[in-house]
């Protein structure tokens, strides 16, 4: 399944009439397209003709974001990074709420997208109207290759994506075909941890399943092995919905 409305590689993203980029675009699009997502994805197309005329990799807009319901602005493939843009096309302020659904989306792309589960991941926010604001290139605290949200404008995004490419310089160049055909695996349910878990122990009984509360209802999940076998596994799992 297509996760995208447009993508291509950067040198084919560059040699493409913007107007034909926004064609393929609202093709893809479900909905009526109305004039201000109209000028905003001309806008971010032409930023980014402009500034990515010196690199290398794959450029992604509208990529889905599956377990949110939601889509990524735009996602590129550079080297040993992968960078997730969310545009604020005419704002001159980084807002929380802006900052907050960048931060959603990486985090959901760095844990549950598989090929980009090692791979540097970062953030940027871009407010085009805002003025300049400076900025660190670093890990999280986590350190798993997750960087800190970046906030810049449309003069500064050049910048910021070459500074990420310093940063990860050690790390070996994304296959973008590769990391496209990547499976989206979100975290499993209650019950599929559970199957997983107790797989090569021949759980043949249903499971039960005991509700009780007025409030949060708590669940217990539970699961017996065959009756030949000399020992007898239970796995009990309790959560509030």
């Amino acid at each position: 399944m297509k996760r995208d409305f447009y993508s291509a590689s950067i040198a084919e993203f560059q040699n493409t009439a913007p107007n034909h980029i926004l064609g393929q675009l609202a093709a893809n699009n479900p909905f009526p397209l109305e004039q201000p997502q109209r000028n905003a994805w001309l806008e971010e197309i032409n930023i980014l003709q402009d500034i990515l005329s010196q690199q290398e990799g794959s450029i992604y807009f509208e990529y889905a974001v599956p377990r949110m319901g939601k889509r990524i602005d735009v996602v590129l493939i550079i080297g040993p990074a992968t960078f997730v843009l969310e545009f604020k096309v005419g704002e001159n302020e980084f807002t929380t709420a802006g900052l907050d659904q960048v931060c959603d989306y990486t985090l959901d792309l760095k844990n549950f997208h598989e090929t980009s589960y090692a791979c540097f991941v970062v953030p940027i926010l871009i407010a085009t109207k805002a003025q300049p604001v400076v900025y660190t290139i670093c890990e999280t605290s986590q350190n798993d290759k997750l960087l800190c949200p970046v906030r810049c404008n449309t003069d500064s995004l050049a910048e910021v994506i070459n500074s990420v490419l310093a940063f990860a310089a050690c790390d070996p160049i994304i296959d973008p075909i590769e990391w496209q055909q990547g499976r989206y695996c979100p975290t499993p349910t209650i019950i599929e941890a559970a199957l997983a878990l107790y797989k090569g122990h021949s759980v043949t009984w249903t499971p039960s399943m005991k509700y009780s509360g007025a409030g949060g209802q708590r669940k217990t999940l539970s699961f017996r092995g065959h009756p030949a076998q000399e020992r007898v596994f239970w796995l009990s799992v309790s959560g509030t919905r």
